[in-house]
């Protein structure tokens, strides 16, 4: 049990005013021997927010924790989307939500981090501690552990007062230095990744200084307001035909933004790989090539709209709605955009887009006949086409736009229309010249 309050009705009524100040979501990263540990506990008995580890996740007694130790005993690695759950699990209980939250040494990869991202878990500040592998290889051969407290001591780095905490240290198990070093090689390899992740909440600290001036940059760090960079948090619906480049405009709005880039159908491709009861459910329409009924792909776009990442940092959307029915059925969801862009474009324009553009299999580059040609024969003569970029394919979802184009315009009498026959940057300018300005709010 969190909390026991005498008068439960107060409690509520304070505890959903706090729901509207943000809280300390935080990700502390760094090498073995970076010192983590003690950081985390110090900013945590400093800002009173949860402390979380591997293995206090671990120690929770639900299912979830009951099976992943199931892989512990057989010595096992636990799987990555059952430790996504774990962490979410553990995160989206009451302590967290209202006090804020310190992840110590989570995540350790890209994919863990991408994970979590898709999941929700969104943090605020993402804190890197560095030092050279020579000063993290002495600090790992110093260290001590309280048996009582769990503190973090160093023979000759951080030496405690008490002659009694003295007394009871003791020493970790013994990692050879060879072991330590391959440890520090795998962080090495992940951490660039991990930067470029978390590119807009994280900032680099050296950690080999005095254990006090680390925390003290640290939190000086955790108690500035990080907000995107948006002048406002943005919903915005971006409609256009095949070709007009609603992804691309996406992508540009949310990284330079900061908010969360949903595409409809990459959302759908994502559930369906998913062993879960939805993911069986839309499986068989994605393998076929059917549409998903409406209601299934509402309920998984209500879903990840309403995580915190979404609600915090604001959203882009494309793909959904295709017409007026899906359009009144989101607004209906309360889920009501602040800006709604039209890519627009001639037919002739889409078909000389859409039909010449190829991929080269072995690199993954796009290529264009037009605009981006293959840079050598070798190249050129290895791209594929992709069959869903044929003239009839394409000719069809035209039709399909065109037919509902005018009843979603109506819907939306506001949204600023964008003439997307122009170089990307300069259809990006005229979108980003509309978006920063004042918006309207619905939510």
């Amino acid at each position: 049990m969190v909390d026991k309050p005498e008068d439960p009705i107060q409690y509520l009524i304070v505890l959903l005013k706090r729901g509207s100040v943000e809280v300390p979501r935080v990700m502390l990263l760094g090498p073995p021997a970076s010192g983590k540990r003690t950081v985390a506990r110090k900013l945590c008995e400093h800002t009173q927010v949860i402390h979380i580890t591997d293995s206090k996740i671990l120690k929770e007694d639900t299912d979830l924790t009951k099976k992943a130790l199931q892989y512990k005993a057989k010595q096992q690695e636990i799987p990555g989307d059952l430790w996504i759950k774990l962490i979410q699990q553990r995160l989206s209980k009451i302590d967290c939500v209202r006090r804020g939250w310190v992840l110590e040494g989570i995540p350790q990869t890209r994919e863990e981090a991408l994970s979590l991202q898709e999941a929700g878990v969104a943090p605020n500040h993402v804190v890197l501690l560095e030092a050279p592998n020579a000063v993290l290889i002495e600090r790992s051969q110093g260290k001590r552990i309280d048996p009582v407290t769990g503190d973090v001591y160093h023979v000759t780095f951080i030496w405690p007062e008490d002659k009694e905490v003295v007394q009871r240290l003791e020493r970790q198990k013994v990692v050879s230095e060879e072991q330590f070093v391959a440890q520090l090689m795998q962080h090495h390899r992940e951490v660039h990744a991990l930067r470029k992740t978390y590119r807009n909440c994280l900032k680099s600290i050296d950690a080999d200084q005095p254990h006090v001036d680390v925390f003290d940059q640290v939190l000086t760090y955790i108690l500035s307001r990080h907000c995107s960079v948006a002048p406002h948090t943005p919903r915005v619906l971006l409609f256009g035909p095949p070709g007009s480049g609603k992804s691309l405009q996406a992508k540009l709005i949310s990284q330079k933004y900061n908010i969360v880039n949903l595409c409809c159908g990459e959302l759908l491709e994502a559930v369906s790989a998913d062993a879960t009861n939805m993911g069986e459910l839309i499986k068989p329409y994605l393998e076929s090539g059917q549409q998903v009924p409406d209601s299934m792909v509402l309920q998984i776009l209500t879903e990840r709209l309403s995580r915190l990442d979404c609600t915090t940092r604001g959203w882009v959307l494309h793909g959904f709605p295709r017409d007026l029915e899906q359009a009144e059925k989101l607004q209906e969801s309360n889920f009501i955009p602040s800006r709604v862009f039209f890519l627009e474009m001639t037919d002739d324009v889409a078909i000389e887009r859409v039909t010449l553009r190829s991929i080269d299999p072995v690199t993954g580059e796009r290529y264009h006949s037009l605009y981006k040609p293959a840079p050598s024969p070798e190249v050129q003569t290895r791209l594929q086409f992709n069959p869903k970029d044929s003239e009839a394919q394409l000719l069809r979802q035209l039709k399909e736009y065109w037919a509902n184009a005018s009843s979603l315009q109506d819907l939306y009498p506001e949204a600023v229309h964008i003439n997307a026959d122009q170089d990307p940057h300069t259809v990006f300018e005229s979108l980003e010249s509309r978006l920063v300005g004042r918006i309207q709010n619905n939510a």
